[in-house]
């Protein structure tokens, strides 16, 4: 690998996992507002996430001068075609903790719900994806990004379960029923990060093996995982 092109992408690995760590910052913050019932802190991940944006817009404009001055090929150009995916599913990340900040400066003003939401745990199980794909870009790990394809169907089944919980409240608590609807919303923005982590999986193991696994069957990647 040219001298030059080496540089380009060990700056793009960087820039690419600051952008990730805003990204988890923000996820971690937003559900923090709602277990603490912040609307301040709420305000802070809303307000920041012009900069997650901004450093969204330099990345992809790195990349693109790079395949525009490099010509890469092979691994090299896989790279920054992943890169440039991740890109993308990290900044929407960002929009979704936005959009779970806001339901929880919503949530701070409200009476706290009778209801008792594991929101913890699935928040918890969604952050641990999104690492582990920026993870298995670093170590350049496959197996680490199987794993993270696995895990989506345990936060599949907590929203599912979720939705369960805020029906039977509705009924319980129909006084609560605007702040119920707030959590239930809160839980699909959840999972749909879990999504974007997958995403992230994906584009690492099109890195890494060439090969496309989205819209596999779900025992192509349990195969590669022993299962």
């Amino acid at each position: 690998m040219p001298a030059h092109l080496f540089r380009e992408i060990e700056n793009l690995k960087k820039e690419i996992l600051t952008l990730g760590a805003m990204a988890e910052s923000a996820v971690r913050e937003a559900v923090a507002a709602i277990d603490n019932r912040d609307e301040n802190a709420a305000q802070t991940v809303i307000a920041n996430d012009m900069k997650l944006d901004e450093m969204e817009v330099q990345i992809e404009e790195d990349c693109l001068k790079t395949l525009a001055l490099h010509q890469p090929v092979a691994i090299d150009l896989r790279f920054i075609v992943a890169v440039l995916k991740i890109n993308n599913d990290l900044e929407r990340v960002g929009d979704l903790a936005v959009n779970v900040a806001e339901r929880a400066a919503f949530l701070a003003t409200q009476p706290p719900l009778d209801a008792s939401f594991d929101l913890q745990a699935m928040a918890g199980k969604a952050q641990e994806m999104l690492k582990k794909s920026l993870d298995a870009l670093v170590q350049l790990s496959a197996q680490m990004a199987y794993g993270v394809l696995a895990a989506d169907d345990e936060v599949d089944a907590m929203n599912r379960r979720m939705y369960q919980i805020v029906q039977e409240q509705i009924i319980a608590y129909p006084d609560q029923t605007e702040s119920l609807i707030h959590m239930l919303s809160v839980s699909r923005h959840i999972e749909r990060i879990a999504d974007h982590a997958t995403n992230i999986a994906e584009d690492v193991i099109y890195m890494i093996e060439g090969v496309i696994v989205r819209h596999k069957a779900e025992d192509y990647f349990r195969h590669r995982l022993g299962k």
